[in-house]
């Protein structure tokens, strides 16, 4: 069932788009942050486990920002099929390396708690690049996929025209429809669209699952069994994974947010817009907001380098001003 009435007024396109646009520049300059103390200190870069973490944080900043620029889009520039798609293959791709980097982190932990003397062989900085060039080639092959097969079916002619930049409308040829799996009712500004769950995607989700599930049961199993200083390394490596499965859940809100939209909608049937763009906050923008506070925070090493270069600035702008003064003084004493 599609409507294409427009449902919200100028004045709440406007407070929709701003405080999106808000949001995801916010989160963006801390996940920012983190990016620069990675670059700006050599010691992270000799650790694939901060490799791997630095790649989802770049990650999320490519899929927050692309979201956010494709509701805004949604409201104010109608887009023809080749931007689109560009933009829809960058979010579909990262939105699939989220989890499946999830799972690489849980490995390299298990790896150090489960097998310590083989960690430094078999988790070095290569393998983590090498691991998150295989995360990008997997992900992008559906994506690429989607995009020659809408090509090859489509005729020239609609490609100059306005489209809703949405997968279910651009990817609509009847190999797209067979490969959706069950039927989910959402919207992207005030379209109302039929989508689905993909194999690949419930695939995806299930083997990145099971990975977590079984790192975590291993890790807690040791770290039950040794005890003092590395008992304390691995109930932090198990908290960290069970924190890995936290987030994944997170990440698979926005695959569910079609069915908390029906359930709500239809609760308040008045309210329909206001709910879609509440769900679209909590399950698309602030998720980003995850990764940096889950990992960087926790991360001891992480924070005491935040610490310290961002309170050395602050140190040395009070400084500054302290010392700016006295000097004007002395010259006017002179």
């Amino acid at each position: 069932m599609n409507s294409s009435k427009r449902l919200d007024s100028q004045n709440e396109a406007l407070s929709k788009n701003l405080i999106t646009f808000t949001l995801g520049f916010i989160i963006n300059c801390v996940n920012v942050a983190f990016v620069y103390i990675y670059f700006k200190n050599q010691v992270f870069h000799r650790n694939p486990r901060y490799v791997l973490y630095i790649h989802l944080v770049i990650n999320d900043m490519i899929m927050l920002t692309v979201s956010v620029a494709l509701q805004i889009f949604t409201y104010t520039v109608p887009l023809r099929f080749a931007p689109c798609c560009i933009m829809l293959l960058i979010l579909v791709t990262t939105n699939k390396n989220s989890p499946l980097n999830l799972a690489g982190m849980a490995v390299e932990r298990y790896i150090a708690v489960c097998r310590p003397l083989h960690h430094v062989q078999m988790c070095t900085v290569q393998r983590a690049y090498a691991l998150i060039a295989l995360i990008w080639g997997v992900s992008l092959i559906p994506g690429l996929t989607d995009i020659i097969i809408a090509l090859a079916t489509r005729s020239v002619s609609m490609d100059s025209r306005p489209v809703v930049c949405y997968p279910s409308f651009v990817y609509n040829t009847p190999h797209h429809r067979a490969q959706r799996e069950v039927a989910q009712v959402s919207e992207i500004g005030n379209v109302i669209y039929i989508t689905g769950f993909s194999l690949r995607q419930i695939l995806m989700f299930s083997f990145v699952f099971l990975t977590l599930i079984i790192t975590y049961l291993k890790v807690l199993r040791i770290a039950r069994t040794v005890s003092g200083s590395y008992q304390a390394s691995a109930r932090n490596a198990h908290n960290t994974i069970l924190l890995h499965g936290v987030q994944l859940f997170i990440c698979m809100l926005s695959f569910l947010s079609p069915f908390i939209n029906i359930a709500l909608v239809t609760m308040w049937p008045n309210q329909r817009t206001t709910i879609l763009f509440v769900i679209f906050l909590f399950t698309n923008v602030l998720p980003r907001l995850l990764s940096p506070l889950i990992y960087g925070v926790r991360d001891k090493t992480f924070n005491s380098h935040i610490r310290r270069h961002f309170c050395c600035q602050c140190c040395n702008t009070g400084e500054n001003k302290v010392v700016e003064p006295r000097r004007r003084s002395k010259q006017v004493l002179r």
